[in-house]
């Protein structure tokens, strides 16, 4: 267990009762952004001490405030690669590293998310940190992330590639998100142009979105990085989530 300031964080290896918490704990993510449940549900059970949540309060009280999902598989180290569809990849390429008994060499975080309102005391930069400390003491030398820009959803038809090079004066990048991965000693590495996708009937959509997804063609959806583009004829629309990576070395 560590501590950030004056909560804790506990891997589910530690206390696998908080599982349920884990995956149920409120999020910003939109609710078309969903991963594969059996993958993740492996994750948590074959790599607990990568899964980590911040706790706040005591006994009955104790809430999960935060969320880092990660999730070992093995990497040479070279940035080419890292998948161009990164997290249902890397997802995939764990477990088939770990049932076919790879040297698992790097960490991947998937998520790392918190509570909407309490977003206080830098806790996101903080739980980053926390998954860095327990990648380091469980070994690895590498954890890279395919990240989700913070604010890159305000300009859906900025194409990555442009979005994740800004920078501010100071040097840092103008993302939110992008920036607190840098200051905490993440280098950006390359980008990954499809790191989910996510495909739905137009029932699914509207449901998910309350849109009304009746017109062939690219739908700027809240939330979502790039348009969704959709199939009138075919009935179905499909959203492609680009990333940029990032490499964090750990100094093991």
């Amino acid at each position: 267990m560590s501590v950030v300031t004056n909560l804790r964080v506990v891997s589910l290896a530690e206390r696998p009762d908080l599982a349920s918490a884990m995956l149920t704990m409120e999020s910003t993510w939109p609710a078309y952004v969903r991963a594969e449940p059996l993958l993740v549900n492996w994750a948590f059970e074959r790599h607990a001490e990568h899964q980590l949540v911040v706790l706040d309060g005591e006994g009955d009280d104790e809430q999960v405030i935060a969320r880092a999902a990660s999730v070992p598989f093995a990497w040479d180290g070279d940035l080419d690669s890292l998948p161009d569809t990164g997290w249902d990849e890397v997802l995939r390429q764990s477990m088939l590293d770990t049932y076919a008994g790879r040297e698992l060499t790097a960490v991947c975080a998937l998520e790392i998310a918190v509570v909407p309102g309490r977003q206080d005391r830098n806790l996101s930069s903080r739980t980053l940190v926390a998954l860095n400390d327990n990648a380091r003491r469980l070994g690895f030398a590498d954890l890279v992330a395919p990240v989700r820009p913070s604010n890159k959803h305000a300009e859906p038809h900025v194409p990555i590639t442009e979005y994740a090079t800004r920078t501010r004066e100071d040097g840092l990048p103008a993302d939110a998100w992008l920036r607190v991965h840098v200051r905490e000693g993440g280098q950006v590495v390359r980008i990954c142009p499809a790191s989910m996708a996510i495909a739905g009937s137009l029932a699914q959509w509207r449901e998910w979105t309350g849109l009304p997804f009746d017109t062939d063609g690219p739908v700027v959806v809240p939330g979502a990085l790039t348009p969704v583009e959709v199939n009138v004829a075919h009935d179905r629309a499909v959203y492609v989530e680009p990333n940029v990576w990032i490499r964090h070395r750990l100094g093991n």
